[in-house]
């Protein structure tokens, strides 16, 4: 097998010869893996090196880069966006030059928090170019999860929806405050201020190892960890999430994903312009699969990656009808495990195979079921170009072959260090070592390998988990949690659920003088949702002690397995007993939801 890895002084050059290996070999696996070799580079920056390159090539240039689709209540209401690749360059470059004459400087760190829209993309490519360390954020946020990012975060300019001005209202700090809309609040510079610049943009030399991206994450006994990447390991990372994906130049993408996460970077930015493809994004006031359906079929999307909670929706609607209006040629799902069943009803109802995948906010698609290869039901896939993964025994520490182990990655094998893995958490060298320790990545995943490589996922070895795609902690939710006057103790898992996969709930102890009824169960709710943001809400409750360690530490996996046995039938109301209450049994909590959508 070739090294990994070599230092170049062409970035640009190694770059697209990686990229193009991966592209003329995307349906013959063996190939593609022991003929790739992922560039050690010195000085890169996307941006200039890449973006640039493809907005000016003649092939290419006129080619849209981003189009999006915010979709109305009827398909005449639909409004469309789109800009070419050398539309976007220029735009970039003067939001760039903007940036840099209110003070953002090489290093300096901004928030994003803006929702999918022309701007979010602007303004990404802007902070690359100046060498700004970029730290997404979802819109979901609230005031109390910003005054934390702000802080840990070393947060230097916030560019911001002017409807989320709102939540920094009690946000303290020093920092500039850009303000992206119809008009800005006081105190806010106008992102309108950019379209009339005039001034050239700062030429930043970005070393490849130079922070580019900053991601929070959530940890399970923790606050969220800022896991950090570089300029060369997201974007020269991610041609091994566009292989998975099987993007080639001209193709249009599709990703259903929201700005803040991980995710977003890989499949809405770095995997899709690598390829040279089209970037495909559909707005909707609430998820409609007919309606999704129709954007892709007008717009003739080629490849689409969703989670499993799309793909669980879509194949409750008449998806057959659709088959032979659709131009889709590869479909995977990423974010937690899909359904074998689900699976084949999309193939019988489309023809296609949905492809699995895996991969985590700290590193790039490290596994998946790639273009062309036969997938075995209930794996992920086989290892992707530039990853070398080994399984592990969490308690010796040594390689258990293809048996049952923690997903790992060597940090010194053949391959060296995985070009996609992150540098680190930010500010915690505990964590990182934590992370690297044994000369191993370790991902906290536990998984099989079959003889032919195929990698079947087991569960997560700590306590985080997924809930309509969206990573929830444990530890974050009990904080709020235990806030509450009437909440001694409380412990959240995973309830299994048919729409979402699984939802929150919380097992609570309740302190002395207060009473396990309808009553508190909704007060702490109540307080819950004043206090979280929408995709970390507490569904459902049950009052009940919670088992314990004899060192004293909360039993979770016992709790997640008494849940899942609960859920078992599959049932729509599968409760333990009077002492549980969901959201449902709360009408003022549906009028909220009703009226705030």
């Amino acid at each position: 097998m070739p090294t990994n890895q070599h230092v170049t002084a062409k970035p640009a050059d190694d770059f697209r010869t990686a990229r193009d290996h991966l592209q003329a070999h995307r349906t013959d696996y063996d190939t593609a893996l022991a003929g790739y070799s992922a560039p050690l580079l010195e000085h890169f920056n996307w941006a200039t090196d890449w973006f640039d390159l493809i907005a000016t090539d003649v092939d290419s240039r006129d080619r849209p880069a981003l189009t999006i689709i915010d979709q109305g209540t009827d398909p005449q209401s639909d409004r469309r966006t789109s800009c070419t690749y050398a539309q976007l360059s220029a735009r970039s470059q003067q939001v760039a030059g903007w940036l840099a004459d209110n003070g953002v400087q090489a290093g300096d760190r901004v928030l994003l928090m803006l929702g999918n829209q022309v701007e979010l993309w602007e303004s990404l490519l802007a902070c690359i170019r100046l060498g700004a360390v970029t730290i997404p954020a979802t819109t979901l946020l609230t005031s109390a999860d910003l005054r934390d990012r702000i802080t840990r975060g070393a947060v230097r300019h916030a560019i911001v929806t002017t409807t989320s001005t709102r939540a920094f209202e009690t946000v303290p700090g020093d920092f500039t405050r850009i303000a992206v809309g119809e008009e800005a609040a006081s105190g806010w510079l106008s992102y309108s201020g950019s379209i009339t610049h005039t001034g050239t943009a700062p030429a930043a030399q970005t070393g490849a190892h130079d922070p580019m991206l900053v991601y929070f994450t959530s940890g399970t006994t923790a606050a969220p960890k800022l896991v950090t990447h570089t300029h060369a390991s997201y974007p020269v990372g991610h041609l091994s999430t566009m292989y998975w994906i099987g993007l080639q130049p001209g193709d249009v993408h599709v990703n259903v994903s929201s700005p803040g996460w991980a995710k977003h970077a890989w499949s809405c930015v770095f995997a899709p312009w690598n390829a040279g493809a089209t970037v495909l994004m559909v707005n909707q006031p609430r998820f409609d699969a007919q309606g999704l359906l129709r954007t892709l079929a007008q717009e003739r999307a080629t490849t689409f990656c969703a989670p499993p909670t799309v793909y669980r929706m879509m194949v409750q609607t008449d998806l057959a009808s659709w088959r032979d209006r659709l131009s889709l040629r590869e479909m995977v799902g990423a974010g937690e495990p899909l359904n074998p069943e689900v699976i084949e009803q999309v193939r019988t109802a489309l023809g296609i195979t949905v492809r699995d995948g895996f991969g985590q906010t700290e590193t790039t698609a490290q596994i998946g079921n790639t273009p062309g290869q036969r997938v075995v039901p209930g794996s992920m896939g086989r290892v992707l170009p530039g990853y070398d993964v080994v399984l592990v025994d969490p308690l010796s520490g040594e390689e258990t072959g293809n048996e049952e182990g923690e997903i790992c990655l060597r940090l010194s094998g053949p391959l060296g260090r995985p070009v996609g893995l992150m540098v680190g958490y930010d500010g915690d060298e505990d964590r990182t070592a934590d992370a690297m320790r044994g000369g191993v990545y370790h991902t906290g995943d536990v998984a099989v390998r079959d003889e032919d490589g195929y990698v079947t996922y087991v569960g997560r070895s700590d306590d985080v988990f997924k809930a309509s795609d969206y990573r929830i902690s444990p530890f974050e939710l009990e904080s709020v949690l235990i806030e509450h006057p009437a909440v001694a103790e409380a412990a959240v898992v995973p309830s299994p659920d048919p729409t979402r996969l699984s939802v929150p709930k919380a097992f609570v102890v309740l302190a002395d003088g207060h009473e396990p009824n309808a009553q508190t169960a909704h007060d702490i709710l109540v307080y819950c949702r004043e206090h979280l943001a929408a995709y970390k809400r507490i569904r459902r409750l049950e009052f009940a002690d919670l088992p314990k360690t004899i060192s004293g530490k909360i039993r979770r996996v016992e709790l997640r397995a008494r849940e899942r046995e609960q859920q078992s039938d599959g049932s729509v109301d599968s409760r333990s007993g009077p002492m549980e209450f969901w959201e449902s049994d709360f009408p003022d909590f549906k009028a909220a939801s009703d009226s705030a959508n």
